[in-house]
């Protein structure tokens, strides 16, 4: 399998750095010392167009994949806003892929070009308090009625709720005891979070306090039913298009993170034990994007992940042990580093 990044790739890389490069670390500081959400950040990235970089081309969007969307998020999480910059754009590229996969022509029209465009913030009420991550045990119910249904219930965890437009809202319109599977029985709605109606109670955090997260209410709060996304009942199948998708953009984007602390730690070491600082070719060699993404091999495979189908364990290496790691992966060593960046012979013993 060809691992290597395309031009375009490339190009997605370098022009997202760029738009993160006018946000240095004493902004991201000063927005998580007063838990203000990272709006002109959010501007930027939507200006830029990167807010649609999944989203159909008819709309606005790019019409991209997911290895486009997960180098976009590595650069985004490795340029010093780390989970903050992450979260604050998340959702916005697969949270609403159900609406791409299932929504009417109406729908995604109604609810995408505002997303797309930067107008509209949306939050994910998925989780609650009593399910865990056990979603199909989630208790918040959606009662049919004329026009649409009542809904009430509680979510837990749910991101940007302070300042979101719009709720990916997933309910119960059938008991789990009532139906024939726990996965069924589930709808998913997408709707206006009204704040006068549900009570959202910002959660304290010991940190990424710019981008909230909420316990949130419902009470009685009707939701249409041109706000219902497919079938009743089909809700959670439906989900699955967002939350596949969003686990290979999490992996990617703690990577990321993972791959600035070290670059920061290896600067600081530099200059405390006196050895000179990496020259350009040294610190492109092999983290950077011409092997890309490599912390060492996790963030390839992890960028990548789409092109592989899903499968049964992969045979191990030939005289491995079980549990090792499997064909085409690498291991992190210190030797691994002392090749990769000559001036860490300085700094490993």
């Amino acid at each position: 399998m060809d691992l290597a990044l395309t031009e375009l790739q490339q190009e997605i890389d370098a022009s997202v750095r760029k738009v993160c490069a006018q946000f240095p670390d004493s902004y991201w500081h000063d927005c998580d010392e007063r838990a203000r959400f990272p709006e002109e950040f959010y501007a930027a990235m939507a200006a830029a167009g990167w807010l649609g970089i999944t989203m159909p081309q008819e709309l606005g969007g790019a019409g991209l994949g997911v290895t486009e969307a997960a180098i976009m998020m590595h650069a985004v999480s490795s340029s010093g806003g780390a989970q903050a910059a992450a979260s604050s754009i998340h959702i916005n590229l697969f949270g609403p892929h159900a609406i791409v996969v299932h929504g009417t022509p109406e729908q995604k029209k109604r609810w995408l070009e505002p997303l797309i465009k930067g107008d509209e913030k949306a939050c994910f009420g998925v989780t609650e308090p009593d399910a865990g991550l056990d979603t199909t045990s989630i208790t918040t119910f959606a009662r049919k009625v004329n026009g649409g249904y009542r809904v009430s219930g509680r979510k837990m965890w749910t991101s940007t709720a302070q300042e979101a437009h719009k709720i990916l809202l997933l309910t119960r319109t059938t008991s789990k005891a009532d139906s024939r599977r726990p996965t069924e029985g589930m709808t998913l709605f997408y709707s206006d979070l009204d704040r006068k109606k549900i009570e959202v109670k910002r959660i304290k955090k010991l940190g990424r306090n710019a981008v909230d997260s909420n316990a949130t209410f419902i009470d009685d709060y009707f939701v249409p039913d041109a706000d219902r996304i497919g079938e009743e009942g089909k809700g959670f199948h439906y989900l699955l298009d967002s939350l596949n998708p969003e686990r290979i953009l999490v992996g990617i984007e703690a990577i990321g993170i993972g791959r600035d602390a070290l670059s920061r730690a290896a600067k600081i070491c530099a200059r405390a034990c006196g050895v000179r600082s990496p020259n350009r070719e040294e610190s492109r060699h092999p983290t950077s994007i011409g092997r890309e993404l490599d912390l060492p091999g996790v963030g390839l495979l992890d960028v990548h992940a789409r092109r592989v189908p899903l499968r049964p364990r992969p045979a191990l290496r030939r005289g491995s042990e079980r549990g090792q790691v499997p064909v085409g992966s690498r291991r992190l060593r210190c030797s691994d580093a002392r090749r990769a960046h000559p001036w860490w012979h300085g700094l490993c013993p």
